[in-house]
């Protein structure tokens, strides 16, 4: 009986240090996680050329004023109405344009008020009494070299359009119908629909023999008054209005070594 109740004294203390081991079962390796090389960094985006051309973007008006140009849509551009005053220029060297037969044809529908006699061009305002004359001088001096042709009329703004040619180079000028006076301007004009604005624009960037740039005139009964007007490094070739203060037109400028052209959308009056 004692050997009994000695057995039972030693087998407790090895029971209960079995029964409080934290060993659990044993822990089974988790299955590898594939891992891909390491990928490559991806090149800077490159803008399209364009808009790399951040300088066409703007046009300061005045001082603390910029006007915005946007890209214009060429399908928009091509349906506005737009006049072709001018021959187009010859494909080569070799072909010269006949200025006094482009003339006699424009004559023949100006009417009554517009005619030439020899080397003197004749207009007709109506208040005045006596014609105007624009003549001729062919002299082989740089400084009294002068020519007058014919263009046309605008008979929304009320003006006759002349070309006066040079000894080299040369500009336009305005002769109101009424008045007689003469206002000189870089180019024929494009006529706002309401007859409030006109602007002229010119493109030159690849000689820089002629001023390029915008010039934007108001309109008041037989007073033209220059807006403002401003010379840029990019051309302004055929403006055409999209409304009473917004034009398109087709922006020429030098890029990688020759002309390039857009076309572009401009509020030219506020």
């Amino acid at each position: 009986m004692l050997r009994l109740r000695a057995l039972l004294l030693l087998s407790t203390p090895l029971l209960l240090a079995g029964s409080c081991t934290f060993r659990g079962p044993a822990e089974r390796m988790q299955p590898s996680v594939p891992t891909s090389a390491p990928v490559a960094p991806l090149p800077r985006p490159v803008p399209p050329r364009i808009y790399r051309l951040g300088h066409l973007d703007t046009l300061v008006q005045l001082p603390g004023r910029v006007l915005s140009i946007h890209q214009g849509s060429r399908n928009v551009y091509e349906r506005l109405p737009y006049k072709t005053w001018l021959p187009a220029e010859p494909q080569s060297e070799e072909q010269e344009i006949d200025l006094e037969a482009e003339e006699r044809r424009r004559l023949r529908t100006a009417g009554p008020t517009v005619r030439r006699l020899g080397g003197t061009l004749l207009l007709r305002p109506t208040a005045t009494k006596q014609p105007l004359r624009l003549t001729n001088n062919p002299a082989e001096d740089y400084e009294k070299n002068i020519s007058y042709e014919y263009v046309g009329s605008l008979p929304e703004i009320k003006q006759w359009l002349i070309s006066v040619h040079l000894y080299e180079g040369g500009y336009f000028l305005l002769v109101d119908q009424r008045t007689g006076r003469r206002t000189r301007v870089w180019s024929p004009p494009a006529v706002a629909p309401d007859g409030k604005h006109f602007v002229c624009g010119n493109s030159d960037v690849l000689a820089r023999y002629e001023p390029s740039g915008l010039q934007v005139w108001s309109v008041d009964g037989t007073k033209l008054e220059k807006v403002w007007e401003r010379q840029t490094e990019w051309g302004v070739t055929g403006p055409r209005w999209l409304d009473n203060k917004t034009i398109l037109f087709e922006q020429d400028f030098f890029d990688n070594g020759d002309v390039d052209t857009r076309v572009v959308r401009m509020k030219v009056v506020p």
